[in-house]
């Protein structure tokens, strides 16, 4: 029993690594150019355009760490989807989480009577505190 070895897969495999390899680089390289071309911006529109940019770039990026280097790009669609799905759900799951958190925090700084209790303690003493430094003055002059 031979057993023989496919040379034309085998080294289509390291060629593919490479080529993975410098479009990562490539990536990357263009996502620091974005980052130092934009330290130095005033322009919000164009700074939040930049950062729609490397974002993009990063989901490629990631699209093909996962394809090549944790293989799913050779598998079965439903091996795929296995890990595709919770994986956006999670990502949903975060951002309905931060989003519900901004809320509380809003509701709570807004609503809060105590909150307030102590923002109208805070006015009155100032207030009061003013009103007694005039007085002084007052008394100081006459």
């Amino acid at each position: 029993m031979e057993h023989t070895v496919d040379a034309e897969h085998h080294g289509g495999g390291t060629k593919e690594v490479i080529k993975v390899t410098i479009i990562l680089s490539v990536l990357t390289v263009i996502e620091l150019a974005l980052g130092f071309a934009m330290m130095g911006m005033e322009n919000g529109g164009l700074r939040l355009a930049i950062k729609g940019a490397i974002v993009i770039l990063m989901l490629a990026k990631a699209f093909y760490i996962v394809g090549y280097f944790m293989h799913l790009k050779h598998e079965v669609k439903n091996l795929i989807m296995t890990i595709v799905v919770p994986l956006l759900l999670f990502v949903w799951f975060i951002t309905a989480f931060l989003y519900e958190g901004n809320s509380f925090k809003h509701l709570k700084n807004t609503y809060d009577p105590y909150k307030k209790e102590l923002s109208t303690k805070k006015a009155e003493k100032k207030e009061e505190t003013k009103e007694i430094k005039a007085e002084e003055k007052k008394k100081a002059v006459e």
